[in-house]
């Protein structure tokens, strides 16, 4: 009696029992389904986790290979720069020695060019000064000799000439005029006596001392005479001349025309640069 007292307890037991092991079991798979995904997961992970590590470290290796070509670069521009820095200091020096040549050229140029402006001067001065000699001689070609000098003082007052050829050009004209002082010269030329009347004469030159004249007659002389007043050169025919005077004055023509032997006279000389009568 006690026994089937006991029995719908002991089913009851059983049957929870049996409940609770349902439960259990369904739970275990469930931990075990949870387990198996968090394993797959875990897994997932583990390969993330890997391919992760592979990227990391191929970054680590392309930075590393990297921050090796960079040094590389780096050492390789830096001894670039400093050759080109070389280059440049280089360059910079002989661009200064060239500079000084520049500047000691132009020195030289300047010198030369102030030199040649002074010697123009110097010459342009002696130009003047022998076109005021000229002047003052005889007027024997005196127009001509005059121009020659005068074309001279404007060539080199223009700069149509160079100092050389100036040079040489009035080293000409001083050897002409040395010569037309030397020389002794004679030309049979109309000639217009002071009172006015026009004759065909014989004109006798000797240097830049004395001129003289006499017509085809041999009845008229005269000779050249030299004023200076005021500072102003003037010449005229002095025709009142003493016996003697006319005398020396046809043998020194005859002579000259090889009319009349050589020798020694005694001439009136009243013609030069720098005398004359006053």
């Amino acid at each position: 009696m006690t026994r089937l007292k006991f029995l719908p307890f002991v089913l009851l037991v059983l049957f929870l029992s049996g409940l609770a092991l349902a439960d259990y079991d369904s739970e275990i798979r469930d931990l075990k389904q949870q387990k198996e995904k968090l394993n797959s997961e875990i897994q997932k992970l583990t390969r993330q986790i890997a391919s992760t590590d592979s990227l990391l470290r191929a970054d680590d290796a392309r930075y590393k290979k990297l921050q090796a070509r960079y040094s590389e670069d780096s050492e390789r521009r830096r001894a670039e720069i400093d050759s080109l820095n070389v280059k440049i200091r280089g360059v910079a020096a002989q661009l200064q020695e060239e500079r000084q040549k520049q500047a000691h050229a132009k020195n030289r140029n300047d010198n030369v060019a102030a030199k040649r402006k002074a010697l123009r001067s110097a010459m342009l001065s002696i130009c003047k000064q022998l076109e005021r000699q000229v002047a003052m001689t005889v007027p024997w070609e005196r127009d001509a000799r005059l121009e020659r000098v005068r074309s001279l003082a404007r060539d080199i007052e223009s700069g149509n000439a160079a100092e050389e050829e100036s040079f040489s050009r009035i080293k000409a004209v001083i050897q002409q005029e040395i010569k037309f002082g030397d020389e002794v010269a004679i030309v049979n030329a109309p000639l217009t006596r002071k009172n006015g009347e026009l004759i065909n004469a014989q004109i006798l030159r000797i240097g830049n001392q004395w001129m003289v004249y006499s017509d085809e007659n041999g009845t008229v002389y005269g000779n050249l005479v030299r004023r200076a007043s005021k500072g102003k050169i003037t010449y005229e025919w002095n025709e009142n001349l003493e016996l003697w005077e006319r005398e020396i004055i046809r043998y020194a023509i005859d002579m000259k025309l090889a009319k009349k032997p050589p020798q020694i006279i005694a001439m009136p000389v009243t013609l030069s640069v720098v005398g004359g009568e006053r």
